[in-house]
């Protein structure tokens, strides 16, 4: 068994482990990245990239179901199931290794196995129950990221009940699909499952889908899922799943009224657990609150010398919000000049379903709530012409201003590629833009993003196509 020292120990080799263990060698820290089962992590193995590849194939399924609007016909249009998953788990296999040729461009010591402290400044990695390596250094982050939270009554099987990891590899595609959770993993995984034809319920225990997004473009986003087909139930719950041979019968309980959903196949996406088990926070002063290590602003712990980042800490759960984390916390290990704290508000949130949803900054109820005096713009797609060029009318930019001082305090979209377009509105955020900033701006034309400047100009009483 190796003992090895480092600058550094990275526990986890996901979008948070690697960025920050390559960020760290950059900065001359020795550094070691300690992953248990894939680099990349869950995103790029399991998440954000596969599900974009498979959302790419329904959004081309959609295309070809209505290429008479283009002036196009096609006969016998058809799909092969085996080569969608094939092409998305492809995706996935690329870039992991690519991440792999990343650490070991950088000099990054990369071990394979599970990664726990294991005392002061010491990493203690173990394969398969037996000792691989102790590692030590004066600086540990954890970056073990989350899974799919479990719950009683609607446990996933595998079979009959999904995680997110089943529903990315269908051997076959299900006719009746229940959605349970109606965040971005269960809108995106309903939009694609509609797209490819299945008939899908998604159930929510809240008043509205997508609800951490703001209010206007959560009603505007399930108007649109309801025009496609999808039957949404909000303020609703499932209490039992009964499964069959090929079948489950869920009992769905929504405004006091009682009701049995039968389906061939149901998706459990209501939130994750952070993986808090195994990696040797007992009797060190790491806090957890609901299975998430709690963290100040540059990612330290209560312990001295350990740092968390990513899935594993607070909302919002987002591979880019790992990666901002990972980078700010070794820059400020490393005793970089002007290392920014993390500011929560400036992480962009994506949904990749039809409509895409994105969004920045505070909602319009959350900026009355902290006491801000706002001026709200708004502008549909339905008044641009390259959205109508596209054949995607639908859609919206919202804009939520400081009333008194013209701060940008938040943007929410809904609509054909907001979540290529919301960066703009990122960056505005982290520039500390004004309204003045913005309305002076010059947008190319015919684009999209005119939405973006013309939501601006509305919220000031000056919007010239709408």
């Amino acid at each position: 068994m190796a003992e090895q020292t480092f600058d550094l120990i990275v526990i986890g080799g996901g979008p948070g482990g690697y960025v920050a263990a390559i960020r760290a060698a950059q900065l001359g820290l020795k550094t070691a990245c300690v992953e248990r089962e894939h680099l990349g992590g869950i995103c790029l193995n399991w998440g954000c990239i596969p599900t974009k590849a498979l959302l790419r194939s329904s959004e081309i399924n959609h295309l070809l179901h209505h290429l008479d609007e283009f002036g196009f016909a096609a006969d016998n249009i058809r799909h092969d199931l085996a080569k969608v998953v094939k092409r998305s788990r492809a995706v996935a296999k690329q870039l992991a290794s690519g991440v792999g040729h990343l650490l070991r461009k950088n000099k990054v010591t990369v071990l394979d196995g599970a990664g726990r402290l294991a005392g002061a400044g010491t990493v203690a990695v173990e394969k398969d129950g037996k000792a691989v390596a102790t590692l030590r250094a004066p600086h540990i982050i954890l970056a073990t990221g989350a899974r799919a939270r479990q719950i009683p009554g609607i446990e996933a099987d595998g079979r009959i009940v999904w995680t997110y990891k089943e529903a990315m590899v269908p051997a076959a595609m299900p006719k009746t699909l229940l959605v349970v959770g109606s965040g971005a993993i269960g809108i995106e995984f309903a939009s694609f499952y509609r797209n490819m034809g299945a008939e899908v319920t998604v159930v929510e225990v809240l008043d509205r889908v997508l609800p951490v997004e703001d209010a206007e473009i959560s009603a505007f986003a399930r108007k649109a899922f309801e025009k496609q087909g999808i039957r949404i139930l909000t303020s609703a719950t499932v209490r039992a799943v009964r499964r069959g041979d090929d079948h489950a019968v869920a009992t769905v309980e929504a405004n006091g009224k009682s009701e049995e959903i039968t389906v061939d196949r149901v998706i459990s996406a209501i939130g994750i657990v952070g993986n808090v088990e195994g990696i040797g926070l007992e009797g060190t002063g790491v806090v957890v609150d609901r299975t998430h290590v709690q963290i100040d602003e540059f990612c330290r712990t209560g312990e001295k010398g350990v740092y968390a980042i990513g899935d594993l800490c607070g909302p919002p759960w987002l591979a880019h919000k790992a990666s901002h984390e990972g980078v700010v916390c070794v820059e400020k290990i490393a005793g970089v000049n002007d290392v920014h704290p993390i500011d929560w508000t400036n992480i962009p949130g994506c949904t990749y379903c039809r409509p895409q949803v994105a969004s920045v900054g505070l909602t319009e109820a959350r900026a009355k709530a902290e006491g801000h005096e706002v001026r709200v713009g708004r502008f549909p797609f339905i008044g641009n012409g390259k959205a109508i060029a596209m054949g995607e009318p639908e859609g919206m930019v919202k804009t939520v201003f400081d009333a008194k001082t013209g701060e940008l305090l938040g943007a929410h979209m809904v609509g054909a590629e907001v979540t290529e377009m919301i960066q703009g509105y990122a960056i505005a955020r982290t520039l500390e833009t004004t309204e003045t900033d913005l309305m002076h701006t010059v947008f190319p034309h015919p684009t999209v993003s005119e939405t973006m400047h013309e939501a601006v100009l509305d919220a000031y009483g000056r919007a010239i196509h709408f």
